[in-house]
């Protein structure tokens, strides 16, 4: 059976973490900063693992992860 291909959009996106969650950059700090909070901009920070469901989409597109 030949291999699976990932697609090339996640895997620049997501990382699995040593528990095989997923790992994924914060949403909503691209542009439009001044209509945002300071709480959000603050919060928004860093990474995030996705819930339960989302995983479970994204683990297709990955799937020798």
């Amino acid at each position: 059976m030949p291999k699976m291909k990932t697609k090339s959009g996640a895997k620049k996106r997501f990382k699995v973490t040593a528990n095989g969650r997923i790992k994924v950059q914060q949403a909503g700090k691209r542009h439009g900063m001044i209509k945002r909070t300071k709480k959000f901009i603050r919060n928004a920070r860093g990474t995030t693992v996705l819930s339960k469901p989302d995983e479970r989409i994204v683990k297709q597109f990955l799937p020798y992860d």
